[in-house]
């Protein structure tokens, strides 16, 4: 398992044992914290947002990608598919302990646990899972294989980089589009909103004007405003200083890999 140094991050730090007492007679118990397998990426941004605006404590846990730390089998048991971000929640549903991969799932499970960012009355969290679920499928994956084409391959492909560049700009016309008569994606500011924001926050770095975009701007510059989002996208980030994502045993590592024998 990629431990490195357990930290207590954000709102971990400033858990307090809550007063009063339960039902019972006996002193309330502080959370447990949840544990964040985390690396400083769009997707991991996801869930250190989450959890910093739901103000649950949890402790970081660094999983070094670029060492390949996402491969070692205790993680593994815990991600499957090699991929952070990944929790485990020690207080999860009937009191017991429960891992969760996949950003989209854990921003789901959060939202259930908490009651907040993820609403209940089925309209509205339809709204919610169609903009996930977009970004998932579309603006994460196609943002990624720019990002990977346009600043990582080892040689220059003018047709993938403009395949990529042009289907994400696409995307962002989307965006756009919706973001014209509402505040947020679904209306009120959501784990949608959490999901995307990482992603078009590369907007410059993806090649993109982000000035043809006027709704999609105003918008990025609404969510990244928030105290919590500036503190879930800080999260880690020394971590990546001195990694050279150019060096072939780091894209080795990153790029080359295939199936693994169970």
């Amino acid at each position: 398992m990629a431990r490195g140094k357990a930290k207590q991050a954000g709102a971990a730090k400033a858990a307090k044992k809550p007063k009063g007492k339960t039902s019972a007679g006996a002193a309330k118990k502080p959370a447990k914290p949840i544990a964040l397998y985390y690396w400083p990426t769009p997707n991991g941004f996801k869930i250190s947002i989450m959890l910093e605006e739901c103000k649950l404590p949890y402790t970081l846990i660094p999983v070094n990608i670029s060492k390949g730390e996402q491969f070692n089998p205790d993680f593994l048991k815990i991600s499957p598919n090699n991929r952070m971000p990944a929790i485990v929640d020690p207080a999860g549903p009937g009191g017991r302990p429960i891992s969760i991969f996949e950003s989209g799932a854990i921003l789901q499970y959060l939202g259930r646990k908490t009651g907040k960012f993820y609403p209940s009355d089925e309209r509205a969290r339809v709204e919610v899972e169609q903009w996930l679920f977009w970004q998932m499928g579309g603006l994460g994956p196609m943002a990624g294989q720019l990002n990977h084409f346009k600043h990582y391959a080892r040689e220059t492909l003018t047709y993938a980089i403009a395949r990529y560049a042009d289907e994400v700009n696409r995307l962002y016309g989307v965006m756009n589009i919706r973001l014209k008569d509402r505040e947020f994606l679904a209306g009120k500011y959501s784990i949608a909103d959490m999901a995307c924001v990482g992603w078009t926050n590369l907007w410059e770095r993806q090649g993109q004007d982000i000035e043809q975009f006027p709704h999609l701007k105003r918008w990025l510059e609404t969510v990244k405003a928030r105290p919590a989002v500036q503190r879930g996208m800080a999260l880690g980030r020394e971590l990546r200083k001195g990694i050279d994502m150019k060096d072939p045993k780091v894209q080795a590592v990153l790029f080359g890999q295939r199936a693994r024998a169970g």
